[in-house]
């Protein structure tokens, strides 16, 4: 299965014009990433409070679909996938009522927290990111075979 996560937008996430802020979404994908990591068994708190490495986002993007209002009910799917050996990058799907509203990417490096020198990935991210991949391949199988049934 997939990793989701829902999330409600509030008023704080929209500006002027009432649709979500278009950096607040990135903090969103950012929520499921972290929900992500907990679910799989990574302490969250030691994770971002005494890190010896950290994955620092060096590339973002979000393509917006359809807007985002206040009391939305969103569902954020991420499927994270690795790049190279100190790399990793994580694909979000947004949806409002089973509609694709969003599309993000964010790319992360392995950096080690003294040095700030790239790294790679320590073994629980590894199995973190083997893991959500193994899920997202076994749902666009379900699908295909479907899609032939």
């Amino acid at each position: 299965m997939i990793f989701t996560y829902q999330r409600t937008i509030r008023f704080q996430d929209t500006d002027a014009a009432g649709v979500v802020y278009f950096a607040n979404i990135l903090s969103m994908c950012h929520e499921a990433y972290e929900e992500s990591l907990g679910c799989s068994g990574i302490n969250i708190q030691s994770f971002f409070t005494r890190p010896f490495v950290a994955f620092p986002i060096v590339h973002a993007n979000v393509d917006f679909l359809r807007p985002m209002y206040c009391g939305d009910k969103l569902m954020i799917s991420l499927i994270p996938q690795k790049i190279r050996m100190d790399n990793f990058e994580i694909s979000y799907e947004i949806t409002v009522n089973d509609v694709i509203v969003a599309k993000a990417i964010t790319r992360h490096v392995c950096i080690d927290v003294n040095s700030r020198t790239k790294q790679e990935l320590p073994v629980e991210m590894i199995s973190w990111l083997e893991t959500n991949r193994r899920d997202a391949e076994g749902v666009e199988r379900r699908k295909s075979r479907e899609e032939i049934m």
